[in-house]
């Protein structure tokens, strides 16, 4: 089995919010998460939990299996 890999993760994350033209600290209010923990999720320092992923998956519209990078399409 195969680890997380927080650096996809943290790309995705990054592009997607990029596309979007929000900062961190929107996303994390709009999400109720910590501005510290998106930060962290960037930059690969952190893994997200299972109800992050959620959460972010549904607000940009994409699937999780994208977003942790089983699916290289949305």
């Amino acid at each position: 089995m195969e680890e997380f890999d927080r650096k996809v993760f943290g790309e995705r994350l990054k592009t997607l919010r990029a596309e979007k033209n929000i900062g961190q600290n929107e996303l994390a209010k709009t999400l109720n998460l910590s501005n510290a923990s998106i930060s962290y999720w960037e930059t690969g320092k952190q893994s997200p939990t299972a109800d992050a992923i959620f959460k972010i998956a549904r607000y940009f519209n994409v699937s999780a299996d994208y977003l942790i990078g089983l699916k290289n399409d949305w």
